[in-house]
């Protein structure tokens, strides 16, 4: 047995003998994907970084947190190790578990003990909480970085620069690991792309994911939080599976798929184009969006083409400036065919009136909640259907794949909205292009929701199978059809009837 094997048995065999908080030892209960996992972390060889991917209540925590213990007994005397999580409470839990590993085994002779550090007297080795801010990560030397529940930390600025302060110190230190554990998250978030990474570089990372709760975890347990939960939330915490929420306005297979285009798309003569633009001057994005639609062979279905994102960004120190947004619209809108630009006014108003002046045709479409339900619904059925094709825009892609479904005042109409620390300006401003697009003469919106998946409440007419007749769906109970008169509806009292044209 060579010395690195030797050393291996011996801490391997310290694992072994800590006590946990049912009475038993460690090493007398573990699974096989545990030790694996141990056995990995503690050798000298192989990948410095591990992914621990489990379900919930499979000991994630325990086990660091015993691993580190032993780390503290045989790493280089005076190592510095340091445990993060999404905010400093969560990792305050990782100190807990190792101050009652210690207790119930009986050795607190031999470390030191307080609420945010776990020190070892004979080699004065320590573990440490991070507080949740990513400036004061910066200048650490750490041998062993931990980073608790890492699918769950929201994208923020803060979360990014911890995680960045943490892993750039890992060459400091010769052989120094990097923990990540935490159970599957949302596929299109942000730990999604660091796991992505990780398991693209297995000379360097070794990811361990096992599929489905731990084996100690009764049927009758399981069962019980299945009908408890939406299948989203079930599929991650219990089956450990990296699953989007219910109401994603689009999966990442869609998304993937839709992106089918070289890149911007110049100006064609005899096409029809409309524009889009959603304002935003601090902290937050002013977005265009030139798009065109193109008949599908042989149906009645349209596909759209996003011609071109242009985006301003805005901070507080430095807003967007609206004599920028002017001419950048002003030069696509004459390089695009003059069309009709859609925008919001709420911020815009004075530059609608600029453009107008300037002889551009701007159409001001102020909130509400049928408009933007409007726009969802068509950007939802456009992914949906394989209707949408778009060019490799990061920001754009990243707003798709991360912006929800939020039910409005109107019982079953939602609208696009986003998380913390996240924009949706893109999203906005190709919704309001595309539904000038497609929206009939009489200005009604096309597209529904499917039905299950949000309570339904009409945005416009539901629409027969692609190549059937269009008709109106009636169900006993719901309002007559309608018909736009000005600014309000009124009920279709016959066929033949027609609402006058409306004049601004």
């Amino acid at each position: 047995m060579t010395g690195s094997e030797d050393f291996l048995d011996q801490s391997m065999a310290l694992l072994g003998a800590l006590v946990l908080d049912n009475g038993d030892r460690w090493g007398a209960v573990a699974s096989e994907t545990q030790r694996a996992d141990a056995l990995a972390i503690l050798s000298e060889s192989g990948p410095r970084r591990h992914w621990l991917g489990r379900a919930r209540g499979y000991s994630k925590t325990s086990d660091v947190a015993a691993l580190l213990l032993v780390l503290l007994l045989t790493l280089r005397p005076g190592s510095e190790c340091v445990a993060a999580a999404a905010d400093a409470d969560q990792a305050g839990i990782l100190v807990r578990r190792m101050r009652g590993l210690v207790t119930r085994t009986g050795v607190e002779d031999n470390f030191e003990m307080t609420s945010k550090r776990v020190t070892c007297k004979w080699t004065q080795s320590f573990v440490e909480v991070l507080p949740a801010d990513g400036a004061s990560a910066w200048g650490l030397a750490p041998a062993v970085v931990v980073l608790d529940e890492f699918p769950q930390w929201r994208d923020t600025e803060n979360a990014r620069e911890l995680y960045d302060a943490l892993v750039t110190a890992l060459p400091k230190v010769p052989g120094s690991r990097l923990i990540i554990m935490g159970t599957a998250g949302d596929p299109a978030g942000w730990a999604a792309k660091v796991r992505e990474e990780a398991l693209a570089d297995p000379e360097n990372w070794r990811v361990s994911e096992p599929i489905g709760p731990p084996p100690w975890m009764s049927a009758a347990a399981v069962e019980l939080e299945r009908r408890h939960r939406l299948p989203s939330i079930f599929s991650r915490l219990f089956e450990n599976r990296w699953t989007a929420p219910e109401n994603r306005l689009t999966s990442m297979e869609e998304l993937r798929a839709a992106v089918r285009l070289d890149g911007p798309q110049d100006y064609k003569p005899g096409v029809r184009y409309k524009i889009g633009v959603d304002l935003g001057l601090r902290h937050d994005r002013t977005a265009i969006a030139v798009v065109h639609g193109e008949d599908v062979e042989g149906t009645d279905a349209k596909r759209v083409v996003v011609d071109r994102m242009i985006v301003f960004e805005g901070t507080k120190a430095n807003e967007v400036t609206l004599s920028d947004v002017e001419d950048t619209l002003f030069d696509t809108w004459q390089t695009y065919g003059r069309p009709r630009i859609r925008i919001d006014p709420w911020q815009g108003i004075g530059l609608a009136q600029r453009l107008r002046r300037r002889g551009v045709a701007v159409e001001e479409w102020s909130y509400s909640d049928r408009r933007y339900g409007a726009a969802a619904a068509a950007l939802f059925n456009l992914l949906r259907d394989g209707l949408l094709d778009l060019y490799d825009h990061p920001a754009l892609l990243d707003e798709l794949a991360t912006v929800r479904l939020r039910e409005t005042s109107l019982p079953g109409v939602v609208r696009v909205d986003h998380e913390p620390g996240r924009h949706d300006d893109l999203c906005q401003a190709l919704g309001f292009a595309v539904t000038a697009l497609l929206e009939r003469a009489d200005g009604g919106g096309q597209f529904l929701l499917p039905e299950g998946m949000i309570p339904k409440a009409p945005i416009g007419r539901q629409y027969e199978p692609r190549g059937e007749p269009a008709v109106p769906v009636v169900r006993e109970g719901e309002p007559r059809p309608t018909d736009r008169l000005t600014n309000f509806w009124t009920a279709r009292r016959h066929a033949g009837f027609q609402p006058p044209r409306h004049r601004r």
